[in-house]
């Protein structure tokens, strides 16, 4: 006799408790994340950022690593049997602008702010490994904890990389997992897809050379003023008819600066902007492209042109099923209601993307709109009135502590 069918699927009999357990460390994750808040530091050294992780993991039974180029920090949970090793991650650097949140742990510094999340990152994997370290008997393998600075263009990831955090346990991670807060969905849910999940981005950088003269004499000048002006009208054309609409490709022109007076036809113009792919192949083709088109404008308007496009984040992918495994994870342990399919990517970039490059895993999105608001007009990370629901860090502690658990049972 066989039962019915339609009843739905209980949950792992491991995970029971475990969001109840992220819970009650959501004091401790909200103090470390409330302190680094008021302290942020910028790029690649981060010592007082470092001096706080260690802080909050002091007593924990971990092996510590402290970073030899960044202030970096790895720290290894061996769990209570044999097995392999998983990766988790979280960043630490802020963003160079004012803070206007009006928050009672504003930042104290003038000039940075933890406007892109990375505080509460720092905090959910440090209370992941305190919930984690309860659990210790219960991993067969072992955890590496990444806390990395420098996420913001300066190429954090590679440094940890080159460093050996992949190695860190003793052998490479067969898997990795990040998660990244955002206000554009509710407190709480995960989001994440396979395949693709974020763009590439590379910066472009643009010289165009004239020659100077008086604005009422144009003809005895070589004005690169409107040979700039052909040079962004030319990209946009490039991008519509030169990349396949199945290959999505952004480039955005976001500066130019030339002249000093309304009377002179500048000696130089500059243009500098950004690209945005999603596959390894339009990326460099995009990047070989551009000063070609660039070039090729500048002879027809007979100025000297310098187009430098440097390596910038390769394309976030995820691997199909670890991905798909985190989307059940996240209905087993949130409630299905916080397990969401992300449609499309993000054009946004991330450093994640090299550790993916190198061990199967999955990056995700953790909602964090504030109550009361609607996270498709709520201020977005970037800016400098963004304010994140911290009720969504127990969420987050709790995937981390069951990504691992699943994985290393």
């Amino acid at each position: 006799m066989t039962g019915p069918t339609d009843l739905p699927t209980l949950p792992d009999a491991r995970f029971a408790g475990l969001l109840g357990e992220a819970r009650a460390l959501q004091t401790k994750t909200v103090e470390l994340r409330r302190e680094i808040h008021r302290n942020p530091e910028i790029g690649l050294q981060l010592p007082k950022t470092q001096a706080s992780i260690k802080a909050a993991l002091d007593g924990l039974p971990l092996e510590i690593i402290e970073g030899k180029s960044t202030t970096s920090l790895t720290a290894i949970l061996r769990g209570g049997k044999p097995g392999p090793a998983i990766l988790l991650r979280g960043d630490m650097d802020a963003l160079p602008l004012h803070e206007d949140t009006g928050l009672d742990f504003a930042s104290e510094d003038d000039e940075a702010m933890h406007a892109c999340g990375h505080d509460t990152h720092v905090a959910m994997l440090a209370s992941a490994a305190r919930l984690l370290s309860d659990h210790v008997d219960e991993l067969a393998g072992s955890v590496v904890f990444m806390f990395q600075p420098g996420e913001e263009g300066e190429h954090g990831a590679r440094h940890m990389i080159h460093e050996g955090v992949l190695d860190a346990a003793g052998e490479r991670v067969e898997k990795a997992f990040g998660l990244h807060i955002f206000t554009s969905a509710a407190t709480g849910v995960v989001q994440t897809r396979p395949g693709p999940i974020m763009a590439s981005a590379n910066t472009f950088h643009v010289t165009v050379t004239g020659r100077g003269g008086h604005g009422s004499a144009p003809h005895q000048a070589i004005d690169p003023v409107p040979a700039a002006a052909a040079m962004v009208t030319a990209l946009q054309t490039m991008v519509t008819r030169k990349v396949s609409v199945f290959e999505p490709a952004v480039v955005s022109v976001t500066r130019i600066e030339t002249g000093t007076a309304t009377n002179i036809i500048p000696e130089t113009a500059f243009l500098e902007g950004t690209i945005r792919t999603l596959s390894e192949r339009t990326q460099a083709f995009v990047r070989e492209e551009l000063p070609k088109v660039c070039e090729a404008v500048g002879a027809a308007h007979g100025v000297r042109v310098h187009a430098e496009v440097p390596a910038g984040y390769p394309t976030t992918v995820n691997d199909p099923q670890v991905a798909g495994r985190v989307l059940e994870l996240a209905a087993e342990v949130l409630g299905a209601e916080n397990s969401e399919f992300m449609e499309h990517p993000v054009m946004g970039a991330e450093d994640f993307s090299y550790v993916l490059q190198r061990v199967p895993g999955a990056f995700a999105f953790l909602g964090a709109a504030p109550p009361g608001s609607d996270p498709a007009t709520v201020e977005a990370n970037h800016s400098n009135r963004v304010i994140f629901d911290e009720d969504a860090m127990a969420n987050g502690v709790a995937m981390y502590a069951a990504f691992a658990l699943d994985s290393l049972r």
